[in-house]
């Protein structure tokens, strides 16, 4: 006899196990490369193009995510794709040299680009928009636990294991997410997605992987470097082509088109900056503490996870302060405190106390969080069922261009204003500079403030229409359930 779940629980449960692997995988492969570093005996420079080539692949794969979603079901594509990441995980713990490793990243990637919007597109269509302001909470557990754990796992399974076991510690989460999902998710098509978008693939594809190849290698190999400006003057040049194609495509890849809906839009600007600044403050900060303070890593680990209790607590009060001050008020608010925050950061020195690091640093996650979890449900508010894999692929596409922005600028103002030639001739970090950078991340919360303060009112006093007794009591016992 077929056992039957919730559905609503059944896609919580696999989606934040799945986003679990994949955004704890963007934080414990980095304390992983210096031991890879030495095994492989070649230089600590060598292994960026594990990360690189990871993330290059993500950036060919991700948009036609909604499209393979739509038209060949998103339980399948779903399960491909985590199957894809998972199997890539083993393989790049059996990875015998660089090479090797280097081209079982490229598969990894391959997953993790399909695995977010496919699995946020199974989400928001399951719950409606009364929903997902609760719903959001389990949205949380992933984006902001996951991170912070990996340095400190990673580092644990490095110094009492190996390097391979960050690989290998997917493989567990990976399998139980897979059953659950084949045996409870329910498949869904759109009938209407239509063939590929040839023309847009055709663009995306190198246009994407050039141009994110060239932020992300930029800050180190130079700017002016034939490379770099070769591949993303190319990369820039083809997307533009893309945005052009894709306006005038019935049935286009990335459907630039929903931009046309001012919630959408808005919240996607907004979005797009307050990921690039808090994207650049995880970057900078540890470079920060560990090159000028003498940390560990283990050490900056401890003093930034306490973001994510912050964020955790934030995503449980949000629908009491959305009710209480509406979502105009909690994303500004959240915004506007969090660049205190950062600029309290920026004069951290030698003598700060670690305590008080950890109480800014749970203040991030508390108000940055409320901001981030009201943009979250508030921006497919207005997207139909229809177009919902479609709206969270052109998210995430935007939201992946912030993370590597973020990362860009702030390495390009630590690189012109950073380092000081000492009388042995060896650069030392400046304090100051890596000072002068954290505020550069606060610059982008800044920006999107000002977004944040020209939302109407009306346009998302209408996003939350009151719930009933009983949606809330259902949907809480959801989210518990799914945590």
């Amino acid at each position: 006899m077929r056992i039957q779940l919730n559905p609503k629980l059944v896609v919580s449960i696999v989606y934040v196990t799945a986003m679990f692997m994949a955004a704890m995988d963007g934080t414990i492969v980095n304390v992983a490369l210096p031991a890879i570093s030495n095994e492989f005996q070649i230089p600590p420079t060598a292994t960026s193009g594990i990360n690189v080539g990871y993330l290059v692949s993500i950036a060919v794969f991700l948009p036609m995510a909604g499209w393979l979603g739509d038209r060949f079901g998103t339980k399948r594509i779903f399960l491909i794709a985590l199957s894809i990441f998972t199997f890539a995980s083993v393989l790049c713990g059996f990875a015998s040299n660089l090479q090797t490793l280097n081209l079982f990243r490229v598969f990894q990637g391959a997953g993790g680009g399909l695995l977010t919007p496919v699995g946020m597109a199974m989400l928001f269509r399951m719950f409606s928009p009364e929903e997902r302001p609760k719903v959001s909470r389990s949205l949380v557990f992933p984006i902001a636990i996951a991170p912070a754990l990996g340095p400190i796992i990673g580092g644990v399974l490095v110094e009492q294991l190996s390097w391979r076991w960050v690989f290998y510690i997917n493989l567990p989460l990976g399998i139980v997410a897979l059953l659950f999902g084949f045996l409870f998710l329910i498949e869904h098509k759109e009938p209407a997605a239509g063939p590929i978008d040839l023309p847009g693939f055709l663009l995306s594809a190198p246009g994407f992987s050039m141009l994110m190849y060239a932020l992300i290698q930029g800050s180190s190999q130079g700017w002016s470097s034939p490379v770099i400006l070769g591949t993303g003057i190319c990369g820039l040049i083809l997307v533009c082509i893309l945005v052009l194609v894709e306006l005038r495509v019935e049935k286009p890849m990335l459907d630039l088109r929903l931009l046309s809906d001012r919630l959408f839009r808005t919240m996607s600007i907004i979005s797009l900056f307050a990921v690039a600044g808090l994207v650049g403050i995880l970057f900078i900060f540890p470079l920060m503490y560990q090159n000028t303070i003498n940390a560990s890593a283990l050490e900056s680990g401890l003093i930034i996870f306490p973001e994510a209790l912050g964020l955790m607590l934030a995503s449980r009060l949000m629908p009491w302060s959305y009710k209480k001050l509406g979502g105009r008020q909690v994303i500004s608010i959240g915004l506007l405190c969090s660049i205190l925050v950062f600029v309290l950061l920026s004069m951290v020195g030698p003598e700060t106390n670690s305590w008080f690091l950890r109480f800014l640093f749970f203040n991030i996650g508390f108000f940055l969080g409320h901001a981030v979890v009201a943009v979250q449900f508030l921006t497919f508010n207005n997207i139909t069922p229809a177009s919902m894999g479609r709206a969270t692929t052109l998210f995430n596409v935007q939201n992946r261009i912030a993370s590597a922005l973020g990362v860009v600028v702030l390495a390009s103002l630590l690189g012109v204003f950073g380092t000081s030639t000492s009388a042995n001739g060896i650069e030392q970090p400046l304090l100051a500079a890596y000072q002068f950078t954290v505020l550069g991340s606060a610059a982008f919360l800044l920006v999107g403030l000002f977004f944040a303060l020209g939302i109407r009112n009306a346009d998302v006093a209408a996003a939350v229409p009151k719930q009933s007794p009983a949606q809330t009591s259902d949907m809480g016992s959801i989210v518990k359930a799914s945590e």
